[in-house]
């Protein structure tokens, strides 16, 4: 339709930051006609946008795509790696480069996940701007609700650009020029994000967002306070401007309004945590429910993205991407035998001791591989073993140059998958309960108080035992259960680890590196098409 083919293209060209397109094609529906009833603006406007959550192509959707949002905040840390296998897995050196915090401006994924996140908040500015010109067609209510939802929206894409490039360009509007596209400072941008959800929250629906219905896949209440909650706990780092001077304010004095009453990040967290247990969420009795090939029927998971794949596009890659090729082959689907834990990882989940966490099994391939009780063979006829200990940014030559490393398991294999592997059933899991528990526990501890309570409870359902919560527990807890779920970079960033310069060879933080590695450039491209921007420190 006209209005959708003008303001993807308008879309692209603002998130640029270049200049408005003017032209409109030819031969297409009027915008004044696409639009005749409640129900088509719901649809065009409201429910349309959850289309972008998920992506087929590299850089698009929050995960199950490559070189994206997932990647950085990934592939970036201590919790996984894309070592180079030979001649595999090079890239003209990009997967070591992130790995190593060596990545410049000039990456063109960096530049294609800013695309992407704006495209989506201007997609979002366009519906709030389209519903503002049909309100006659809604009641008080619907259009509350509608915008509600679209607003929040906009705020979780604005999460990710503050949380990754931390000085943003605020955009809230589709008739809005290049010339009036300066950045805002990461303070305000978080409080804009902040006050987005809290202005929207009484409007969202209160259902669960995981299970299929009416809210399938959309931003509900306990979508939006998992979010609040996540923004509180980060306090300290998204109010820090000049985040490459070792000074930020505490979160004990940094408010926020919440239910008429001032609280402190550390109870806000608390409260919007404590909010998602009255909403009826709960830990699984077995955390692979939460993965498993059909995990609509979670009571754990807040909110995902829905994977159908006789339904939606929507891909899932990373499972792909990390089995050897002949694994990929038993299980009658295919690899590229890539992504592997850390060695940092391993010992952390306590691999090669007599104190394993029993989440390791159905967290990662590890050691001989077997497929529904087959032991599998590579083509020379020896044993495939995946080796957890010989995993190096760059395993080439090596004896274990294809199998080194403990490869992703945790998502449930989908044997009936569609394209190799990538379009499966199992929706992919964004916030769920535990996290949130894990969050309180921090939260508590920070604010000097006993989170042992949430904390072992996390423990205990994955049959461990107690620990005492302090923070560092708490930050290796997050690894453990948090595993391939794309939060690494934001916990040990929020715990002051993540510019330190890991040690492959220990779980342990040695040397200081350059904390500016926190956030990440301005794309060079963005640079050169708007110079209201200005690139971030130490770039």
């Amino acid at each position: 339709m006209k209005f959708l083919v003008y303001i993807i293209m308008f879309g692209f060209s603002l998130l640029a930051f270049t200049s408005c397109l003017s032209e409109d094609p030819k031969g297409q529906i009027p915008e004044d006609r696409a639009y005749s009833s409640a129900d088509d603006i719901e649809r065009g406007l409201v429910a349309e946008l959850y289309n972008y959550i998920g992506g087929s192509s590299d850089s698009q959707g929050l995960q199950g795509t490559f070189r994206g949002v997932y990647d950085w905040n990934s592939l970036t840390t201590d919790e996984q790696i894309l070592p180079r296998r030979g001649g595999d897995w090079y890239d003209g050196g990009f997967w070591q480069r992130l790995y190593n915090h060596t990545w410049t401006s000039s990456e063109e994924p960096l530049y294609d996940t800013w695309c992407y996140l704006y495209k989506v908040v201007m997609l979002c500015n366009r519906s709030l701007d389209l519903m503002a010109g049909k309100k006659s067609l809604l009641t008080d209510a619907q259009y509350m609700s509608y915008t509600s939802e679209v607003r929040s929206l906009r705020a979780l894409y604005y999460f990710e650009l503050m949380d990754m490039f931390g000085r943003v360009p605020i955009v809230t509007t589709t008739g809005i020029s290049n010339d009036t596209t300066s950045q805002s400072s990461r303070s305000r941008t978080y409080w804009f994000v902040v006050n987005e959800l809290q202005q929207s929250l009484p409007y969202l629906a209160t259902g669960h967002s995981n299970y299929r219905g009416v809210c399938y896949g959309r931003i509900t209440k306990p979508v939006a306070m998992f979010l609040l909650a996540k923004l509180a706990l980060n306090a300290e780092v998204y109010t820090d401007d000049d985040w490459t001077d070792g000074k930020k304010q505490a979160g004990s004095g940094i408010f926020f309004s919440v239910g008429g009453k001032q609280l402190n990040a550390w109870q806000t967290t608390i409260a919007y945590c404590d909010s998602l247990a009255e909403c009826g969420y709960r830990l699984e009795d077995d955390a692979a429910n939460n993965f498993s090939i059909h995990n609509e029927t979670s009571a754990e998971n807040i909110f995902v993205i829905p994977m159908d794949k006789e339904l939606y596009s929507n891909r899932f890659g990373y499972l792909f991407r990390s089995r050897h090729y002949a694994h990929g082959s038993a299980l009658g689907l295919d690899a590229e035998n890539g992504t592997s834990a850390t060695l940092s990882t391993v010992r952390a989940f306590g691999y090669g001791t007599d104190s394993l966490d029993k989440r390791y099994a159905y967290t990662f391939y590890s050691d001989t591989v077997r497929v529904n009780g087959n032991v599998i063979r590579l083509d020379n006829g020896d044993t495939l073993v995946y080796r957890p200990l010989a995993v190096a940014p760059d395993v080439s030559g090596s004896e274990y140059e294809k199998t080194a490393g403990a490869r992703m398991n945790k998502y449930e294999i989908d044997a009936t998958a569609y394209e190799d592997g990538h379009l499966q059933d199992n929706d992919i899991v964004l916030f769920r309960y535990a996290d949130a528990l894990l969050m309180k526990a921090e939260a508590q501890v920070r604010l000097g108080t006993d989170g042992s309570a949430p904390f072992n409870a996390v423990r205990h359902r994955a049959g461990m035992p107690s620990r005492p919560a302090t923070l560092d527990n708490i930050l290796t807890e997050r690894l453990l259960e948090l595993m391939w779920e794309g939060w690494r970079r934001n916990d040990l960033i929020r715990f002051g680890r993540f510019h330190l310069q890991y040690d492959m060879r220990d779980y342990d933080y040695s040397s200081e590196g350059d904390a500016h590695t926190i956030v990440f450039p301005i794309p060079y491209k963005c640079l050169e098409m708007n110079h209201k921007l200005t690139q971030n420190p130490g770039y």
